[in-house]
């Protein structure tokens, strides 16, 4: 009995241990959540996260692929989306168009109700998220796009899946920034991981997935950001081979080889057409883009019944050349293994040229990337047939100009020489023919960047007034707005309200909402150190007087600014 009464007395200060041990726990998991929201994440706990980021946006680009492939196959009937325009040609002619027109209303619909503008978000959003908005994209018009561009590949639209998922993962670290709070480096850190494991769990591509986030999102290769990218890159890589194996996208059969060192020129006029290519293509959406918009404004037609038409124009390109349906894969590997002609190989290029401008300068989804893996294929092809023709002796295989090509005109659409060198021997596991490759996409990339605003993805942002191709010394003074660098009228070293009333007078103010970039010229213009900043009333309302600006605080608060870009970009 009293061993029993003792035994009760050990257990009680064991069970209250425990009790306050679990206390104590939950104590320190919700003061870390309160210390991960209000300072950010420290090292460990950013690793910790960027993992996560990166498993997330792995599995949304695995989703992503699989339920373009569902689609795809519930709509054309086919078992093998793989040979999606092979198998096909048996369906009735009018799915052909009922299938894409469809699809573009129903993308119209979304785009309309779901963003503000009716367009799909893209990587060029996620380039200016990361430049401009704290490493941050639209949440809701994201998840939109990425519906609308899920639904126009399924349906039949001539683009491609690596925009949308890019902006997927984007979407995904912008929730992830906001619910910690991060800022700065931080937050742009989080949001190249999710891009570099979106890429890598769509294409199989972890050196390029990684190369990708830091060449074209982030723009800079800044060592504090190259290791967590490379983690989460690996993680969409093991995520994609989970699913489909470790198999490249192309299997190109034999391997490629160069005749001769002599055939390297070959390679060098081959990237100046494909840099022409390139251009042609981009030029080519764009303008029928304005074009299709001056028709609709015109003929009076609601911007959401813009995608359907284009479904339809689809639809009936479709009927005579199945290839455009879609991502057109099957094409692309039909021309790194020579199954096409000449002519065959030199009327699909045309065409995917037509069919991509009216997906994308139609309003409906998708990325530009495929297409323009395609399109270089097709054309490093026709130009292999011709080289190896008119120098047999010195020439290598025509397949090798087809791979050659298609490295050099998707580089030059996106600007990105380096990550799409790579991820053509990712996606072909061919690295024996690098050297023919380098040279084509250098010479291709040098050209298209004199030719638009260095990639496809800065010209649309060109266009939408958003300076980024010139860099951060271009760019960042548009990030200040001219009320948050004023000095207002009760500081200490305001100027004295006559003098302002003067200088209104002669007509010499600039609104509180403007930005810095509209600040700067006036100061030269006018040979001021300071302007008023004045908010005009409406008809009959005297003007408010807000504060002035001066010379002096807009270079400081520019300065800063360059310092913080430069040290992020050599940290």
């Amino acid at each position: 009995m009293t061993g029993g009464a003792e035994d009760e007395a050990v257990a009680a200060p064991k069970e209250t241990r425990d009790w306050d041990f679990l206390d104590a726990a939950l104590a320190r998991g919700r003061s870390g959540w309160d210390v991960l929201r209000t300072r950010g994440p420290g090292q460990i706990q950013f690793w910790f996260i960027a993992l996560l980021i990166g498993v997330a946006s792995g599995f949304t680009a695995l989703f992503f692929r699989l339920g373009i492939d569902v689609l795809q196959a519930a709509l054309y009937r086919v078992d093998d989306v793989t040979h999606l325009s092979s198998t096909a040609r048996d369906l009735p002619w009018y799915l052909f168009i009922l299938w894409p027109t469809l699809g573009g209303l129903v993308v119209g619909l979304i785009l309309h109700r779901m963003t503000s503008d009716g367009r799909v978000r893209s990587v060029a959003e996620v380039i200016e998220g990361a430049a401009l908005r704290d490493g941050r994209v639209e949440i809701r018009a994201g998840l939109a796009s990425g519906l609308a561009s899920l639904i126009t590949l399924g349906s039949g639209g001539s683009s491609g899946r690596e925009g949308p998922v890019v902006h997927l993962a984007a979407v995904i670290a912008s929730w992830v920034n906001n619910r910690i709070e991060a800022k700065g480096i931080t937050a742009r850190d989080l949001l190249g991981c999710a891009v570099a494991a979106a890429v890598s769990a769509s294409f199989n591509a972890p050196i390029a997935g990684a190369l990708f986030a830091l060449e074209v999102v982030l723009r800079h290769f800044a060592v504090h950001a190259f290791a967590p990218i490379v983690i989460a890159s690996a993680v969409g890589t093991v995520i994609n081979r989970w699913q489909f194996g470790g198999v490249t996208e192309f299997d190109l059969g034999t391997e490629s080889a160069l005749g001769f060192y002599i055939e390297l020129p070959a390679f060098l006029l081959l990237g100046l057409v494909c840099g022409l290519v390139a251009v042609i293509l981009m030029r080519a959406i764009f303008w029928t883009d304005d074009r299709a918009e001056a028709v609709r404004k015109r003929l009076g037609i609601v911007p959401w019944l813009k995608p359907a038409v284009a479904g339809a124009l689809l639809g009936v390109v479709a009927l005579a050349f199945p290839q455009m349906i879609g991502v057109g894969y099957e094409t692309t590997s039909a021309a790194l293994t020579g199954e096409l002609t000449l002519q065959g190989a030199m009327v699909l290029a045309v065409v995917k040229c037509a069919a991509v401008a009216i997906t994308m300068g139609g309003r409906m989804g998708g990325g530009i990337f495929s297409p323009s893996l395609m399109m270089g294929s097709l054309v490093g092809l026709s130009f292999g047939y011709i080289a190896t023709a008119v120098f047999p002796e010195v020439s290598g295989t025509e397949t090798l100009y087809a791979l050659a090509g298609m490295g050099a005109v998707a580089a030059a659409v996106l600007g990105a020489p380096v990550s799409t060198t790579l991820i053509v021997f990712e996606l072909t596991g061919d690295w024996q023919t690098g050297l023919a490759v380098m040279v084509a996409v250098s010479t291709s990339t040098a050209l298209a960047s004199r030719l638009v605003d260095r990639s496809f993805f800065l010209t649309q942002l060109e266009r939408r007034g958003v300076q980024l191709s010139k860099g951060p010394q271009a760019y960042l003074l548009g990030m200040f707005r001219v009320a948050n660098v004023m000095r207002k009228p009760d500081h200490d070293r305001a100027v004295p309200p006559d003098d302002v009333w003067e200088a209104l007078e002669a007509g010499i103010y600039i609104d509180p909402n403007a930005t810095l970039e509209m600040a700067m010229p006036m100061f030269r213009d006018t040979a001021r150190m300071w302007l008023p900043v004045v908010r005009m009333g409406d008809a009959g309302q005297p003007p408010q007087i807000m504060g002035t600006l001066h010379h002096v605080d807009a270079l400081q608060r520019y300065n800063r600014a360059l310092a913080a870009t430069a040290a992020e970009e050599h940290s």
